[in-house]
């Protein structure tokens, strides 16, 4: 029988989760990049039927897919308060980079641009405020 494990997956634990942060961050950000993708068709073809002018959609819908992989980590990972504790710390400090840098962003790019520039932001800081964070207090839980 052949492996039919590809290379190209994330590297996962025991418990489901993926093993390596770059890979956590990567796999993350490959989500948003075809959420980001579908968003830009999507505002194409609203702007070829004059429903609506491009760019005006909101970027933050390219987080979809990120969002669902991080809901699929939190299950996976062992129950305990710490893992609630993780995660309400990631969003937290997620939303506030993505705020932040959407909101610059917003001085000179339309929405769909701040809106994924605050997306990616929080993406990358949500995942290493969960893959670190969940780590270590889990470890200190013993």
């Amino acid at each position: 029988m052949t492996d039919t494990r590809s290379a190209r997956r994330p590297r996962r634990d025991a418990d489901g989760r993926v093993a390596a942060a770059p890979d956590l961050i990567g796999v993350a950000l490959g989500g948003q990049t075809i959420g980001f993708v579908v968003l830009l068709a999507y505002e194409g073809i609203m702007s070829l039927l004059r429903l609506s002018e491009f760019g005006h959609a909101s970027g933050w819908l390219s987080l979809i897919l990120p969002l669902w992989l991080f809901v699929e980590e939190f299950r996976a990972a062992t129950y305990g308060a710490y893992r609630v504790v993780v995660a309400i710390l990631g969003v937290g400090f997620g939303l506030a980079a993505g705020m932040t840098l959407a909101g610059l962003a917003a001085q000179t790019f339309p929405p769909l641009v701040s809106g994924t520039v605050g997306a990616a932001a929080s993406v990358v800081v949500y995942s290493l405020v969960w893959f670190y964070g969940l780590r270590w207090l889990s470890h200190r839980a013993g």
